[in-house]
């Protein structure tokens, strides 16, 4: 028998948006949680997120009179999805389903303010159940303000946490452009000096998730500990029964009595689990992933028994590696006009303007890494790059982060691909873009390929021709914002063993586990969500409370 230092009902492991959830179902309960943070910063993958939830049939849509049902939404995680063994089977599909408007009430119940993402379509939406008008769901600036300060100052924040509202973000992009970038920017300038004059601190994105979400933590006085890795699992008679802390220097045993949830993020800081698991090339200096992301949690659950999937899995994201250290991310300038990718033979291999995921996915199917975004002058005239706008520092040109050329010739030569090739490739889209149809890979042609395109250019909101130099090049790595695989888990977010037995009183949600969205990304806001439902479920099923 364990030799305890101290006892909880529920012992959570990692302080994401799943984390917290759980943590909330407890103490409604009358239990007594505990939030283990191994790092000094609470709020995980959720707080540096864009701050998007991805909930089909949520209430938000009834109200503004988007039609949706269950069915509906369980045809397109079907299309988009398939069945891919335990980690997507019917059962947790359909606890997603169900569970996502019960978690909206229970979040909105405590005062979560939820704003709908109008127009921000499924990222798949030409699959049978898919929805132009999408199912994704942001929330109202937070004011860091309303949390004691000792709190507030452990807070993560995201890459961008810009008090944006909505699909205000989008719309910046656009501000050189259309009347409502320009309108989204007044909004934005006035809501910053408007907080400033009342004393207050505005964050949005996924800061602002996790900023109210540990304000409700606050409230009913949850116990988060940060600085507080797990070193053990403590398992008893086949039971999960406990971890393994550190308390002053010195190892202290925790007691769970109703269980453990894992939810610690994936491994996309661990260059060794990547180079086991992922695709190849990868490095850690391509993630934009929490810092807390390193992997030790899977690790620890797979040597007491628990089935690993999707390993190779992550969510991708363009990136490149600018001189200040940095890490840009090319989610909303890349789909725009004067803009496309090539691999090392000068030639493009897929549609720009698909979900990030899709584009890693179709990055490393092709084989070249890097690839090449090829840039026209009104591209970097009229958009920002990543989220830089204005004129571009010399310092990517001393460099060599940016190539410049008067030709495309000029311009291969200096990326070291067939000029013959590149000059093909852009002359053939040249005469997609005037047409306004990309006869290669239907650039264009679905909803979500026009969310970040400019609907003040024509014939195609998303392609525009290479006529007016200079030409630019920036070399694009397959970056990514969290792995998607990870503790294999049943409805109940139950760890199974490899026979499909559950190891009993441990639990896992999140980055920590093999996604219910399998190898795809239906959604803004596909993994936070289930993260969020599958940490609630947890938490109700250790409490005998087990949702159907």
């Amino acid at each position: 028998m364990t030799d305890w230092d101290e006892s909880a009902d529920f012992v959570i492991v990692g302080s994401g948006g799943g984390s917290i959830v759980a943590a909330l179902a407890m103490a409604d309960a009358g239990r007594v949680p505990i939030i283990l943070e191994k790092t000094d910063k609470i709020g995980g993958s959720t707080a540096m997120s864009g701050g998007v939830f991805w909930i089909p049939n949520h209430p938000l849509q009834a109200r503004d009179g988007v039609p949706d049902s269950d069915a509906k939404a369980r045809e397109y995680l079907d299309a988009a999805v398939g069945d891919l063994g335990p980690a997507t089977s019917r059962a947790r599909k359909d606890m997603f389903l169900k569970q996502g408007p019960n978690l909206f009430h229970y979040l909105e119940g405590k005062g979560m303010p939820f704003v709908r993402c109008d127009g921000w379509s499924d990222y798949h939406d030409d699959l049978p159940g898919g929805l132009a008008e999408g199912r994704s769901l942001a929330v109202e600036p937070f004011d860091l303000k309303q949390l004691p300060s000792e709190w507030a100052a452990k807070l993560r924040r995201g890459l961008s946490a810009l008090p944006v509202r909505g699909v205000e973000g989008r719309q910046l992009m656009l501000l050189k452009r259309t009347l409502t970038g320009k309108i989204a920017a007044l909004k934005l300038g006035l809501r910053i000096i408007g907080a400033k004059l009342k004393g207050q601190e505005l964050v949005g994105s996924g800061t602002a998730i996790q900023g109210r979400m540990l304000q409700m933590a606050v409230r009913q006085n949850i116990d988060i500990r940060t600085n507080a890795g797990v070193s053990g699992l403590i398992e008893e008679n086949g039971r999960i029964t406990g971890v393994v802390t550190e308390k002053n220097g010195v190892p202290w045993r925790i007691a769970a009595r109703e269980g453990v949830l894992i939810n610690a993020g994936g491994f996309s800081h661990n260059a060794a689990m990547r180079a086991e698991y992922g695709p190849q090339p990868s490095s850690v200096a391509w993630t934009n992933a929490n810092p807390g992301d390193t992997g030790e949690m899977i690790a620890m659950a797979k040597a007491h028994g628990a089935a690993l999937d999707f390993m190779d899995g992550a969510v991708w994201i363009l990136t490149s590696t600018p001189p200040s250290g940095e890490r840009y991310i090319h989610v909303l300038d890349i789909p725009k006009p004067h803009c496309i990718l090539v691999d090392q033979k000068g030639k493009r291999y897929t549609n720009e303007a698909q979900s990030y995921m899709a584009n890693g996915q179709a990055l490393y199917a092709n084989g070249d890494v890097p690839v090449w975004a090829i840039i026209e002058s009104r591209h970097r005239a009229r958009y920002p790059w990543s989220f830089n706008a204005g004129k571009t520092p010399q310092s990517w040109f001393d460099t060599g982060y940016m190539k410049a050329s008067d030709t495309i010739e000029g311009l291969a030569a200096q990326i070291n691909v067939p000029p013959e090739n590149l000059k093909a490739t852009i002359e053939r889209f040249n005469g997609f873009a005037r047409k306004g149809v990309d006869e290669d890979f239907g650039r264009g042609s679905k909803a979500y390929d026009l969310i970040f395109a400019d609907p003040s250019h024509g014939p195609n909101p998303g392609l525009g021709a290479f006529e007016k130099p200079p030409y630019y090049a920036v070399a694009i790595y397959p970056g990514d914002v969290g792995t998607f695989g990870g503790i294999l888990t049943d409805e109940f977010a139950r760890v199974l063993k490899e026979d499909g037995s559950v190891l009993q009183g441990l639990y896992a949600t999140g980055n920590s586990t093999a996604s219910v969205m399998g190898r795809t990304y239906p959604g803004a806001g596909a993994s936070i969500s289930p993260a969020f439902i599958f940490g609630w479920v947890a938490a109700r099923h250790a409490l005998g409370q087990a949702p159907n």
